[in-house]
């Protein structure tokens, strides 16, 4: 395998003791050798509104999609609001879908994978289905399931916010692996 490829992971939720932060932060703990999974901050992304496509894009979008653009592959971590997609991810895809003034959109061809945790016995599913159709509308490779569905997350960390539910790890630990091979098919090279 080749590697190590560079992953920006999206969080799509802003708390910052979030069940989805943590989850992401295991991710990115537990990292295989052939990963390295970064966080791109997306709470500072104004509204997309397509009047404020234009010179100069706001410094929040670009840094984002400079970041996003400069990955091998995106990372996806999504909670699930009202049986959806929660505001700030969906916002975040549609920013870095456009083509900035900087080049083409950030999301451009990247590998995806999608994963979430919830306090609740659905563990995302509806809300991962949701972002996979975006991303897939995008014409983006989302790596096929199984996915990561963290159900009951209070019961899956421990008091300082680390994984400690080993079923979950090794799930999560499974998807990254599986996630090496499917950016090694299916990413754009230069």
């Amino acid at each position: 395998m080749a590697g190590p490829y560079t992953v920006a992971a999206i969080c799509g939720s802003l708390r910052r003791a979030s069940w989805n932060r943590k989850l992401m932060n295991a991710a990115i703990a537990s990292e295989p050798a052939a990963l390295n999974i970064t966080e791109v901050p997306i709470g500072d992304l104004p509204l997309f509104n397509e009047d404020l496509e234009r010179d100069p894009w706001p410094d929040a979008v670009l840094a984002a999609g400079a970041s996003v653009r400069a990955a091998d592959a995106v990372l996806v971590v999504s909670p699930e609001y009202n049986a959806s997609v929660p505001g700030p991810l969906k916002n975040a895809l549609d920013w870095l879908s456009r083509k900035t003034s900087a080049g083409p959109a950030p999301l451009n061809g990247k590998p995806v994978a999608i994963i979430g945790a919830t306090p609740g016995l659905m563990g995302t599913a509806r809300a991962q289905a949701q972002v996979r159709q975006a991303l897939q509308n995008l014409s983006l490779p989302v790596l096929p399931g199984p996915n990561v569905f963290v159900t009951q997350a209070a019961t899956r960390f421990d008091d300082q916010g680390a994984l400690a539910d080993e079923m979950t790890r090794t799930v999560l630990n499974t998807l990254l692996e599986r996630f090496v091979s499917w950016i090694e098919r299916t990413r754009v090279r230069d």
